[in-house]
């Protein structure tokens, strides 16, 4: 894929760019922002620009592409651009944008390494980013196909419960009444709203509730942390959004789907509100009668905090063989852990595909687990909410 003469110039210079992708990553958005101030109002989360979160994924999906080219010349990392494009596709990215971002990145390189972006250099990066680019517009090309465009869709709040303390689940129809298009349990939607300031903040949700014919669900637990604002979009959802309210959805999108057949052993795991996509997964896996034993995992601050409890636990008991293990830091009731989930003690079928989503410390300590337990790391998918930082450890 990457030619020989510019695989040699990157393997030689990956170490630098590496150290400094950092510094280039922050620059670049900077610069992009300072030119094009409607992509930070209207598109990017301002939340994770703030937090440095967007950054260091950015600058983790670049090395890892660049070293992925030199280590397997003959080979897309295909799982990785699936999971980027999904993204990109339910926020309405275009390909002219991807010219924006050559511009203001290789401007940004050239800033923080100076004299050492020679012709050569700049010819093997340019050849590396644009790989990256054309790969993820081909995939996203084939998405906004398979979902009849990028087209933004008005769909009216019609119920709208309190699931716990933080966490609230919104219940939509389209307010066109037109057919609504179907999605694969375990992804999510792009929600877009219009905040006080006048910007158009978008962010995604997993849908929480199995297919349905006309009906679109998410939960949404509000973002309060001590030592960042209040998440923009959650606060406001929360705090305004009632029966009645319009509010503006992309289709579905996500690669984090059960692909196996009906007598494959499955594990879900998942941790806090990371429960959403899982809960979908169940409701689907019990309406289609899935035959294979199928291990339900999840950890939580307390049974309080545990956001549609009542959901994961009915739809597990309609499958003919599951496995229920629940953690709690706190107030843990008879038959429940107390602390972090740790599967040590939690028998893995032979064969087991495994589909995780919380936050990451808690992903990889369930994916190194598994993998002692004989599960291939193949067989082991997740889903992050808010940036891949997976590849930026």
């Amino acid at each position: 894929m990457l030619s020989e003469q510019s695989a040699a110039t990157v393997r030689a210079t990956l170490p630098a760019v590496g150290a400094s992708l950092d510094e280039i990553t922050e620059r670049f958005y900077a610069g992009m922002f300072a030119a094009r101030p409607e992509l930070l109002r209207d598109l990017f989360n301002r939340g994770n620009q703030a937090a440095g979160t967007q950054r260091r994924a950015l600058a983790g999906s670049i090395a890892a592409f660049a070293t992925h080219l030199l280590d397997h010349p003959d080979q897309r990392p295909d799982a990785m651009l699936e999971r980027i494009a999904h993204k990109h596709a339910s926020l309405g990215i275009a390909p002219d944008q991807y010219a924006i971002v050559h511009e203001h990145l290789f401007a940004a390189v050239a800033g923080v390494l100076g004299e050492a972006v020679t012709p050569e250099v700049a010819a093997a990066w340019d050849e590396v980013y644009w790989l990256m680019a054309n790969a993820l517009i081909a995939v996203e090309k084939r998405l906004y196909e398979e979902r009849g465009g990028r087209e933004w869709r008005s769909w009216e709040v019609v119920e709208r419960i309190t699931e716990t303390a933080d966490v609230v689940t919104f219940r939509l129809r389209p307010v066109d009444g037109g057919p609504v298009r179907g999605f694969r349990a375990g992804q999510y939607v792009s929600v877009r709203v219009a905040l006080e300031d006048g910007a158009r903040q978008i962010r995604q949700y997993s849908l929480s509730g199995a297919p349905g014919p006309d009906v679109r669900q998410f939960s949404v637990k509000r973002v309060r942390d001590d030592s960042a604002p209040e998440g923009e979009v959650s606060g406001h959802l929360h705090a305004r959004v009632r029966v009645g309210d319009v509010l503006e959805l992309s289709e579905a999108y996500g690669d984090l789907v059960v692909d196996a057949d009906a007598d494959t052993p499955l594990l879900l795991a998942s941790a806090g509100i990371g429960v959403t996509p899982i809960i979908a997964m169940l409701a689907d896996l019990a309406d289609a009668g899935h035959r294979a034993p199928v291990t339900v995992v999840h950890g939580d601050r307390s049974p309080a905090d545990h956001a549609l409890r009542a959901d994961h636990e009915s739809y597990a008991a309609k499958l003919p063989d599951p496995t229920v293990r629940f953690w709690y830091e706190q107030d843990a009731p008879e038959g429940a852990g107390t602390g972090y989930v740790d599967l040590t003690d939690v028998p893995v079928a032979p064969g087991t595909h495994a589909y995780l989503c919380g936050p990451l410390p808690f992903m990889r300590t369930v994916r190194e687990q598994l993998i002692g337990k004989g599960v291939a790391p193949a067989d082991i998918h997740y889903e992050v909410f808010g940036p891949d930082l997976w590849l930026a450890k």
